[in-house]
């Protein structure tokens, strides 16, 4: 058995839960001591240094993050574990961003309980220290970064720790699970929360423009730029780059982003001048980015460089618990009338798979609460809900998959094009250079549907 020098203390008001963490700890090697409310604790946390904290959110008097308030002033060195039996997404982002080291969700076992005590004796005996990430003011709850269960709580956890670090980082998930908004999040709880939030869907630019929509130009880099631009990327000077869709881009532009991201500066097309920019940079994308790499159309190195920290947002279909909470909030936003949907209306969402995730829940719910009255019942919801069944929605993603690819060459065609020339302010010659044909054929273009 350790030595009994490390000193913890344990804040709950059920003397079951306070108890039992308690004796958990004192056969692992701790001095434990108890105390049942906000003040007691606030009070024993002048009589000595605590390494460890394992305290509740709902206490008789008060909140636990009062308590983890005073020990992230007073003590930022203790590792403080937040235990509470309603956890929720915005719960654990708060808790971790504020300075938690650890969210527990009620009941939790006690191998969690040890396993944070082995880590915080090793920590201690190393005698390294754990730096208090301080807390953000001015985060928008409003943020739909709602509930409860164990993946998404992990999540935002990790959300949380991230925040108040400069660190790079790439945000993984499907389409419509909430990528921007986790950016957002994390820009909001960070020490830039002031600077600007800049985004850019790499997806929606054409590999010619992307370089100077991003980096800039100068006067006369090529036809049509008749003046100095400045790029996103310096717009977002003191604030953060949220860069979408990064595994759409080319090898060639990612090694000129690489290069960004290594040395802290850039180069507008068509000038010598280095400019350096003081920004962090979020990326997010929706494919499997390992893959990309093993198919040589990611730099393994740029992803090296991305992903100093990863977070995963998990699919709704993962997280049918939520499903209810985000009904809720998105019933409240329309703030028209008090609905509530049925229980059967609410079994069949929760069973859906929702490719679209979070934004696709979001807009059926618009659509059931525009037609029903104040409950919500089955035959109010989309068809593609009511009807759904597991075999055949795979069917119809794999048909729809097979649809998407077989996208006419015309449309994609024009709609390039059409990129182009928004790019060139409309300048139908300076298109045409770009694209490196004549006038006629981008006429010829430009005169087709824009459908097939």
């Amino acid at each position: 058995m350790p030595t009994n020098t490390l000193h913890a203390l344990v804040v709950d008001d059920d003397p079951q839960v306070g108890d039992l963490v308690s004796d958990v700890l004192r056969a692992d090697g701790w001095l434990v001591s108890q105390a049942e409310s906000v003040r007691e604790a606030i009070d024993r946390s002048s009589e000595r240094e605590w390494p460890l904290v394992f305290c509740d959110v709902m206490l008789g008097d008060g909140s636990g993050y009062d308590v983890l308030r005073e020990f992230t002033t007073t003590q930022p060195k203790s590792r403080f574990v937040v235990m509470t039996g309603h956890g929720s997404a915005a719960g654990a982002l708060d808790a971790t961003a504020t300075g938690a080291f650890e969210y527990l969700l009620k009941p939790f076992r006690v191998d969690d309980v040890l396993a944070i005590s082995r880590v915080t004796r090793e920590q201690a005996a190393r005698q390294k220290t754990i730096k208090s990430q301080p807390e953000a003011e001015g985060y928008r709850s409003d943020l739909p970064l709602i509930g409860s269960s164990r993946k998404f709580v992990e999540c935002m956890k990790l959300v949380g720790r991230v925040s108040g670090t400069d660190l790079p980082i790439l945000i993984t998930g499907e389409s419509g699970s909430g990528k921007e908004v986790v950016a957002r999040a994390v820009h909001l709880r960070s020490g830039r929360k002031d600077g600007p939030f800049v985004t850019v869907n790499c997806g929606a630019l054409p590999d010619e423009l992307i370089e100077s929509e991003l980096f800039g130009h100068a006067k006369g880099a090529f036809t049509g730029a008749d003046r100095e631009r400045i790029g996103l990327w310096e717009m977002a000077t003191g604030g953060t780059l949220f860069l979408d869709e990064i595994t759409e881009t080319s090898p060639r532009f990612q090694v000129k982003l690489l290069r960004a991201l290594q040395e802290g500066e850039i180069r507008r097309v068509g000038s010598n001048r280095t400019i350096r920019v003081d920004v962090r940079v979020i990326a997010a994308t929706n494919r499997d980015i390992d893959n990309e790499v093993r198919d040589g159309r990611f730099r393994q190195d740029l992803m090296f460089r991305l992903n100093t920290v990863m977070i995963e947002l998990p699919p709704l279909r993962e997280r049918a618990e939520d499903v209810p909470l985000l009904v809720a909030h998105f019933a409240g936003q329309m703030g028209t009338k008090k609905v509530q949907f049925s229980k059967e209306a609410m079994e069949l969402l929760q069973k859906y798979d929702w490719p679209g995730n979070v934004r696709e829940l979001e807009n059926a719910v618009q659509h059931a609460v525009s037609i029903g009255d104040s409950l919500v019942y089955p035959e109010q919801l989309p068809p593609r809900i009511r009807e759904y069944s597991p075999a055949n929605h795979r069917a119809s993603r794999k048909q729809g998959s097979e649809a998407q690819e077989l996208t006419s060459l015309h449309v994609m065609e024009r709609r390039y094009v059409e990129r182009v020339l928004e790019h060139t302010g409309g300048n139908k010659l300076a298109a045409a250079k770009i694209l490196d044909i004549d006038r006629k054929t981008l006429g010829r273009i430009l005169a087709r549907g824009g459908e097939d």
